[in-house]
């Protein structure tokens, strides 16, 4: 697994935004004001992204609180992994509890599945559609 970045589960996206590229100054690499998602260049190589709270908790089917943002998950760390399925695989076999299976994300333009560590922190694999 190569360590990707970390995302921000924001619920004001907009807000979040402008206060990343305008505010704080950073160069926004992907991702646009009024979209869903987009990342920040903090260092070479280096980015943090931000994504709406609400679609991640779709996907991780944690949706019991959309309209709060206390229960909701506030980061993801996301991996890049080569082989999405092998890695799957091999975490599965090793115990890690999934929070769901490998899913098509053609919108995001990724193959994706999340799990939880021990204290519950979000965790996100993923590797290029």
């Amino acid at each position: 697994m190569k360590f990707n970045n970390v995302r921000l589960l924001v619920a004001n996206y907009d807000q979040c935004y402008i206060f990343y590229k305008d505010v704080l100054g950073l160069e926004c690499t992907f991702g646009k004001l009024g979209e869903a998602y987009a990342s920040f260049k903090v260092g070479e190589g280096i980015s943090l992204g931000i994504f709406r709270a609400d679609l991640m908790a779709q996907a991780v089917k944690n949706t019991s609180n959309l309209h709060k943002t206390e229960g909701m998950d506030n980061f993801a760390i996301i991996f890049e992994v080569e082989d999405l399925e092998k890695t799957y695989q091999k975490l599965l076999a090793n115990g890690v509890e999934f929070v769901n299976h490998p899913s098509d994300m053609p919108d995001w333009g990724i193959k994706i599945a999340h799990f939880r560590d021990p204290d519950g922190n979000l965790l996100e694999i993923f590797s290029p559609l």
